[in-house]
């Protein structure tokens, strides 16, 4: 059985419910990065030992959180002995708007991927865009590089939509498909 890591960073509880749903379809740990951009004892002995590796960050300002990029430098010890090559690697993020720049914080989350030598895996899901689309379809936000969840700058982590919290769980076992394919 495959090894998958969620280390994510979460500001108010959003990305937290999305990693733990992410984790929920991939059978993964979870590995939080705290307030301070510090991981919790044990955390990079988890990464080291995963197959697979699930970034998770809010968008913010239009990128990743500091916590996040805090954890992402540190990373560079990881990347100067490549210790997670070809690791299979995905990321998520929450914003407050549709668009909210998700995207960015995607590329910069495949992009610390793509440094560390890893193997990208998108969503997979075919994106809820038809006239009878409804706000809790799955991939309704509609990406492919991977999950993107929209949850309004009022709502609480209790309110996010359930379709982009199925999102985030499928997306979770087709990284798991991929890893047990990949390492398997």
């Amino acid at each position: 059985m495959s090894k998958i890591a969620v280390v994510f960073h979460s500001g108010y509880g959003h990305t937290l419910r999305l990693a733990q749903s992410v984790a929920a379809g991939a059978d993964a740990r979870l590995v939080a990065i705290d307030a301070d951009g510090n991981l919790p004892d044990g955390g990079w002995e988890i990464l080291d030992e995963a197959d697979a590796i699930i970034f998770g960050s809010p968008t913010y300002m239009g990128t990743v959180s500091w916590q996040f990029k805090k954890f992402a430098d540190a990373s560079s010890k990881a990347w100067f002995s490549q210790a997670w090559k070809d690791k299979v690697f995905a990321g998520f993020t929450n914003s407050a708007t549709m668009n909210g720049d998700k995207l960015s914080t995607l590329h910069y989350l495949f992009t610390l991927a793509m440094q560390h030598s890893g193997i990208w895996v998108g969503t997979g899901l075919m994106p809820s865009n038809s006239k009878a689309a409804q706000r809790d379809d799955v991939n309704f936000v509609g990406s492919f590089s991977g999950a993107m969840a929209q949850t309004p700058s009022d709502a609480s982590p209790d309110e996010m939509p359930a379709g982009d919290l199925e999102t985030a769980r499928l997306f979770g076992k087709r990284v798991a498909e991929v890893t047990a394919r990949f390492k398997g």
